[in-house]
């Protein structure tokens, strides 16, 4: 199955990100790819954390939703639309959601980032506790390429990147492709973004694709990119540094299959 992260570098306007994110589908459609990954926050990147309350959308209605249901239809494609807004318990708040669509233009699955980021070196400060509640429940959903294989998506954004406890259930419920969509900062991402996500593909066998969000924003962000697909033995396959990009590659069931065999760490697990 031929994949892709698209790697975005979101602006401060809904339409013109959105724009941006088809072009980037059509783009790898045309090379054959048939699901297709959007970084977090592929939708905007606002002057401040609170610009995201604007545009928020109750689940299941909205124009960002219509909008990537749609663009799964015409394109057919699997779509993960990396994060965006969603109503939560309060009007303070909103869940940093990642939802999936098939190319029917249905939405399958929906996540709500668990693990809310929070940084602080004196120079960069990041919050988003202050604006986003946190989601409670790993999720799993089952896709199937054209040839007839099927795949199970481990769902997860950004800092969730950190905690492998999150990487472990989603293994033990059957995923093979674990999916990151991301916008680590420039300074987190130089140290850790790599070595991290090779990390969690060696530790659980399986794939992962993971789409960050990569350049300096209107709002003066600077964020790392390097988006990139690594397989389950934690070689990286294809990447793409900086900018608006197309980083696509390929799943291999016979490539899972013979990693796990050859070493069966997951029928190992004690606790």
């Amino acid at each position: 199955m031929k994949i892709a992260a698209l790697q975005m570098v979101s602006g401060q306007e809904v339409a013109a990100n959105l724009a941006q994110a088809r072009s980037l589908m059509a783009q790898a459609a045309a090379l054959g790819a048939e699901l297709v990954v959007l970084p977090e926050y592929f939708c905007a990147m606002g002057a401040r954390d609170t610009d995201k309350l604007a545009y928020r959308e109750i689940f299941g209605q909205g124009p960002i939703q219509d909008f990537m249901a749609r663009a799964a239809e015409e394109l057919q494609l699997w779509v993960v639309a990396g994060t965006l807004p969603l109503a939560a318990d309060d009007a303070q708040h909103v869940f940093n959601s990642s939802l999936v669509y098939s190319p029917q233009g249905e939405c399958v699955a929906r996540y709500d980032k668990i693990h809310l980021f929070q940084f602080e070196n004196g120079r960069e400060h990041y919050a988003e506790a202050a604006v986003v509640q946190a989601g409670s429940r790993p999720v799993v959903c089952d896709i199937q390429a054209r040839n007839g294989d099927s795949w199970r998506l481990g769902l997860s954004v950004c800092y969730d990147l950190r905690f492998p406890e999150l990487y472990r259930t989603l293994s033990a419920q059957g995923a093979d492709l674990l999916l990151v969509p991301s916008a680590f900062t420039y300074t987190t991402g130089q140290a850790h973004w790599e070595v991290l996500l090779r990390a969690r593909a060696i530790e659980n066998l399986a794939y992962v694709l993971a789409p960050g969000q990569g350049g300096v924003h209107e709002n003066g962000r600077r964020t790392w990119g390097h988006s990139l697909l690594i397989d389950p033995w934690g070689e990286p396959q294809a990447l793409q540094s900086g900018g608006p990009g197309v980083v696509l590659g390929n799943l291999s069931r016979e490539r899972v299959q013979q990693v796990r065999q050859q070493l069966p760490a997951l029928t190992h697990r004690v606790l």
